[in-house]
């Protein structure tokens, strides 16, 4: 960026000198401004990435005016090319932009969107795209999305600059039908439009490309970061036992992350065009009536039009934020309700043996009933303020059509413009219009962005929340050169903050069976949680042997959606082990029923019954051999032969791994070595006391 503005600012420097010694006859205020746009890019050097290449590109076009008047200005531009050579004034227009955006750059809302997105744009991962004609290229992901930003912006620079110039051969094609000039019409048809309308489509082919491998590439990377970040160091899970701000945080991730990717590319890039297209235009409009005067008096005002056009444009979008203020928080609310009602849905789809044994189909539809009562009702709200809306602006734009042509009638029909120059009125004024009514436009999409914005940085929150704790914890995992696992000056809190738990020290020794016991809440379950190192509250060391591997089993396993492979593999990958390996670790979890399944896709968590799923967990154990074994009610639901079987196998299958189980069976002390109570006291507080201690069992 500071290279780039001490460019520029060489650049007007040299035109004011030539401007000063007589070598080309420009405005003063050409040379001025492009001294202000370098001084622009020189100041914005640190705002965000995404605003800068907003900027760069202006800086660009900027530098394309100069050189189009410079051209003309000397006699290198003649003939028709000159509907190619915007007025000087337009470079004012391009240094006001520049000025507007270093100004966005400060704005709260636009910070937060710019560290969305610039999370994307200074991405460093080695990545390759395609690019015709030249084949794969190289380069990272952040490089990538810049140069297309950069590319897609031009693009829509361009076809302002062609809408300009279409608007000339409007105004020189009707100026001929009033001449009846037969060989002019024909020459401003087949000469200037056709090439025009050539190149008009093979741009907006190619940008419709672009903004599509844009938006894909720019959403795999968001989705691929925020993943990272709510699944990173059992965030997900703290987050949802403090019940922190980001309820359905799929949605989020799913949904939000694109309508925010799709929203912010069109919102930006359409607010430059639509820039681009009110300098351009206005300065068509202010040409043409500079000689106007005020219907009905004979005093003139310069650029009437302009005036009128942008009094009635702001008119139009103070009266539509008044009206569709409301629509923002509506549309957050919607986006809660419906996440909310396909929660339920997909929880009634997990649990619908539960439900159709306790006959609980009334229960759940009136309980889904009621959330898509709020659905319907919040609904209905944001109709009754889009009829509101959509009134107005419906005849708003109704009467956009009429406007112009009742504003230069009465000059046409005095003679002050020509037929031609009237329809290139009438187009100019309803560009600027446009324009200027471009926040109507898009009023309900700006609504709609606002509440997605404000999801993602509750969710962002949320994270940094949740992250935070786990970052402050005073419950430190420490590896050790030990055998045991200890536990030393343990507290184990709720969230809110209660104790639950302490232990000054325990001890789990390698070969060990431990059975650890005690009244339901007692904190067993969140002791083995704590040991895992994915419970934050408290204080205390855990001491692990280092090097060994940990694995838990709680007492409802997670089963992933897909083929039978994946269930047995995971947290693994499918190819960590080979069939053999799991088939008969499958047959030894007592599933030889399933062994033969393993390339079987379905949904494995409704298929099996809760028993089948802790015994598959367990072939998983059989799997991963891991040194620490933590058994938390994983085999509650089987009948006391096959816990008993479940316990042999382990033993036999895994004799160098340490075991520890939770359980509420008196049956379950006969296959361990050791028993631990967890005694509760009367302020709730458990502490966990060694009955009966053994040697290693043989």
């Amino acid at each position: 960026m500071i290279k780039a503005s001490l460019a520029l600012a060489l650049i007007g420097l040299g035109v004011l000198a030539a401007s000063a010694s007589g070598a080309v006859a420009v405005p003063f205020y050409l040379p001025l401004s492009t001294l202000a746009l370098a001084g622009v890019m020189y100041i914005g050097r640190d705002i965000p990435k995404f605003l800068r290449i907003f900027l760069v590109m202006l800086s660009a076009t900027h530098l394309v005016l100069v050189a189009l008047v410079l051209g003309a200005r000397s006699g290198l531009i003649t003939g028709d090319y000159t509907g190619y050579v915007p007025p000087p004034s337009a470079a004012l227009g391009a240094t006001a932009f520049g000025a507007i955006i270093f100004g966005l750059s400060y704005v709260p809302v636009v910070r937060t969107i710019c560290r969305i997105t610039d999370l994307y744009l200074a991405s460093q991962a080695d990545s390759v795209i395609r690019i015709p004609f030249i084949g794969l290229v190289r380069a990272r992901e952040g490089v990538i999305g810049t140069w297309m930003i950069g590319i897609l912006i031009a693009i829509n620079l361009v076809q302002v600059a062609l809408n300009v110039r279409l608007s000339f051969f409007s105004r020189d094609m009707f100026n001929a039908l009033e001449a009846k000039d037969a060989a002019a019409f024909w020459y401003q048809l087949f000469v200037i439009f056709t090439p025009l309308a050539a190149v008009f489509v093979a741009i907006a082919l190619t940008e419709v490309l672009l903004q599509n491998v844009l938006t894909i590439r720019w959403r795999a990377f968001l989705n691929t970061y925020y993943l990272r970040e709510w699944l990173g160091d059992g965030t997900h899970y703290r987050m949802q036992i403090m019940g922190r701000g980001a309820d359905n945080p799929d949605q989020r991730i799913s949904e939000d992350l694109r309508k925010f990717v799709e929203s912010t590319y069109s919102l930006s890039v359409g607010l430059m065009n639509q820039a681009a297209t009110l300098v351009s235009f206005v300065a068509i409009l202010w040409t043409i009536s500079a000689g106007f005067t005020f219907p009905g008096t004979s005093v003139e005002i310069p650029g009437l039009l302009v005036w009128v056009c942008a009094g009635y444009a702001i008119l139009g979008t103070w009266v539509t934020h008044l009206i569709g203020r409301p629509l923002i928080a509506l549309n957050f609310e919607q986006e809660r309700v419906e996440a909310n009602y396909r929660f339920s849905l997909a929880r009634l789809r997990e649990y619908t043996e539960q439900v159709a044994l306790l006959s609980g189909e009334t229960a759940e539809r009136e309980g889904l009933g009621r959330r898509f009562g709020q659905i319907v009702d919040n609904y209905m709200r944001i109709v009754v303020r889009l009829i509101k809306l959509n009134t107005f602006t419906s005849a708003y734009f109704q009467a956009n059509v009429v406007v112009p042509y009742i504003l230069t009638a009465p000059y046409y029909f005095v003679g002050k413009i020509s037929l031609g120059q009237m329809q290139q009125v009438v187009g100019a004024f309803s560009r600027v219009e446009s324009a200027l009514t471009y926040f109507i436009t898009i009023y309900t999409t700006l609504a709609d962005y606002k509440a997605v914005l404000d999801r993602l940085t509750t969710f962002e929150g949320a994270i940094a929340s949740a992250q935070r704790v786990g970052g402050e914890s005073k419950l430190a995992i420490t590896e050790a050169p030990v055998r045991e696992l200890r536990l030393k000056d343990l507290d184990v809190r709720l969230p809110d903050g209660s104790a639950l738990l302490h232990t000054d020290a325990l001890t789990f020794r390698p070969g060990e069976r431990t059975l650890m016991t005690g009244p339901s809440g007692s904190g067993k379950s969140t002791l083995f949680r704590a040991i895992a190192g994915i419970w934050p509250f408290g204080k205390g060391e855990v001491l692990v042997p280092e090097g060994q591997t940990m694995m838990l089993l709680p007492q409802r396993p997670y089963i992933p959606i897909g083929t039978l492979r994946d269930a047995v593999t995971y947290p693994s990958k499918i190819d960590a082990y080979s069939d053999a390996q799991m088939a008969e670790a499958l047959q030894s979890a007592k599933l030889p029923q399933i062994a033969h399944r393993l390339d079987e896709d379905r949904n494995w968590a409704q298929t099996l019954s809760l028993g089948e799923q802790q015994r598959l967990a367990v072939a998983r154990a059989l799997l991963a051999k891991p040194d620490w074994l933590f058994l938390d009610e994983a085999t509650a639901a089987l009948d006391e032969p096959t816990e008993a079987d479940i316990y042999r196998i382990i033993k036999e299958k895994l004799p160098h791994t340490t075991v520890v189980s939770i359980g509420h069976r008196s049956t379950l002390a006969a296959y361990h070595d050791r028993r631990i109570d967890m005694k509760k006291s009367e302020s709730g507080l458990s502490t966990p006391v060694d009955l009966r201690q053994a040697e290693p069992a043989e």
